[in-house]
């Protein structure tokens, strides 16, 4: 008799339990629930990946909260730049929502044109402004500085120099046609607003 046939003798008379069956299948389902889970994981983290991605493709666009001077009112709005131009929302005093927008582009010596870079958008934020008021009365703001200038135009033109600390401004204005500013001396009014 060979080893073979005396291992089959001896076992044939032993039965796996019920018990025995159900840990087995105990067994093989763990494998397939950690298999699942495995999946699971993986399609979520592809998930997030590609929610990145779509965010990422937003194209370019920046957002921020910033501080801005608005009619002599320091603002908390949010900035949305968009290829040179921006978008600025933010509560007025009364808590309505209001936004405003601009941009622009740079041309540079060369003659090459491009658009605005996010420091020129906040830099250009961060300007005087001319208020004209219901009574007819203009004022220019910056950094919460108000100075009327109702009475100091000049066939049609006034020029202010307004600081703040070590910053001055020089702002040349023109009665409802626009003005300029500069960090070193007065805008010729032929300059702009042709």
């Amino acid at each position: 008799m060979t080893n073979k046939e005396r291992y089959q003798r001896a076992f044939s008379a032993l039965h796996a339990s019920g018990e025995m069956m159900e840990v087995k299948n105990m067994k093989n389902t763990k494998k397939h629930y950690v298999r699942r889970a495995v999946a699971v994981c993986a399609a979520a983290a592809l998930a997030v990946a590609l929610a990145g991605v779509a965010y990422a493709a937003d194209v370019g666009g920046i957002r921020r909260t910033v501080q801005v001077w608005i009619h002599g009112d320091q603002t908390d709005a949010v900035l949305d730049i968009q290829g040179g131009e921006y978008t600025l929302t933010y509560e007025d005093s009364q808590g309505q929502p209001r936004s405003q927008g601009g941009g622009g582009l740079a041309i540079e010596q060369d003659g090459s044109v491009r658009d605005l870079t996010e420091e020129e958008i906040v830099e250009h934020l961060d300007s005087p402004d001319v208020v004209y008021g219901e009574d007819g009365s203009v004022t220019v703001w910056w950094r919460g500085k108000g100075l009327d200038i109702t009475d100091k135009f000049e066939n049609g033109v006034c020029y202010v120099q307004i600081k703040d600390g070590g910053e001055t401004k020089y702002v040349t204005v023109k009665l409802h046609n626009g003005y300029a500013w500069s960090d070193a001396a007065y805008v010729s009014p032929d300059r702009f607003n042709f």
